[in-house]
């Protein structure tokens, strides 16, 4: 069943989803049932880094290099409310396929038992009420300690944009709003900021968003009416039948998910080689 779910989410042509005349060929990422297997057959180097955080705990980091001869964009990775997940580790290692630098932060470092993070927890709803606990302020924080991290990359060629799921998502667009904004920020089915928020987003967003996930979706039409009043780019996508979390769960709701998957990732490359060149 992994096998043929992995096999399913494979090789989609850009031309399709974008109407680009000859474009690359992306490949999807692994859905969670495919994502332990994408891992062991990755030929790409990943390794954990620790990031030093002020004097707390070290910010765990997944990251994974892509194989070019250039310098690269990089990529900060934002979880899901489910933390630094196999599933969250095969989507970097697609990231590194694509040809960017996947920076992945277990953004619970050092709150969890004995001082651990994610792998620390016993249950996934540990984890959950542990992402929970972190504001707005503190994840941006640590975000900024793990951005400051990636200049010291010798093969990152000074450029970032954020990726975020779910929860991440939101902080994806939020830490568009911060006073040194990436230079773009993708969103998958993570809420809009705040209307005051709103007023400071200078980078580019890109948002993908599942038809049928009514209480993310009530926050597009005020986000995209704002910024466009600011001459902001903000282009969101919503994707007819999917649910929350669609790229996770690419093998549900009979089809929309894996639809929308094979429409949101080639956007989001071409969104991320736009910016990140």
């Amino acid at each position: 069943m992994r096998s043929t779910l992995f096999a399913a989410s494979l090789v989609i042509g850009l031309t399709c989803a974008l109407g680009a005349i000859a474009a690359p060929v992306v490949t999807l990422p692994a859905g969670e049932e495919g994502a332990k297997e994408a891992l062991d057959a990755s030929p790409r180097h990943g390794e954990y880094v620790d990031v030093a955080y002020g004097t707390n705990k070290p910010l765990r980091t997944w990251i994974v290099y892509p194989e070019r001869r250039d310098k690269a964009g990089v990529v900060l990775i934002i979880s899901e409310i489910y933390g630094l997940s196999d599933w969250l580790r095969a989507v970097a290692d697609q990231v590194a396929a694509d040809g960017f630098i996947a920076v992945a932060p277990d953004l619970i470092s050092g709150l969890g038992p004995g001082g651990g993070g994610t792998d620390s927890c016993a249950t996934r709803d540990d984890v959950v009420k542990l992402i929970r606990q972190l504001t707005l302020e503190e994840t941006s924080a640590r975000l900024d300690a793990v951005r400051a991290y990636t200049r010291t990359i010798a093969a990152a060629n000074g450029k970032l944009a954020t990726l975020g799921f779910c929860w991440g998502g939101g902080r994806s667009f939020s830490y568009a709003a911060t006073p040194n904004p990436p230079q773009a920020a993708v969103v998958f089915y993570g809420v809009s900021p705040d209307s005051a928020a709103l007023l400071a987003v200078r980078a580019p967003v890109l948002g993908h968003y599942g038809g049928d996930d009514a209480r993310v979706n009530a926050t597009i039409e005020p986000a995209k009416q704002a910024l466009g009043k600011l001459r902001r780019t903000y282009e969101p996508h919503v994707y007819d039948g999917a649910g929350h979390g669609f790229l996770r769960g690419q093998s549900l709701r009979e089809g929309a998910n894996l639809r929308a998957t094979q429409q949101a990732w080639p956007r989001t490359v071409a969104f991320l080689r736009k910016y990140l060149r």
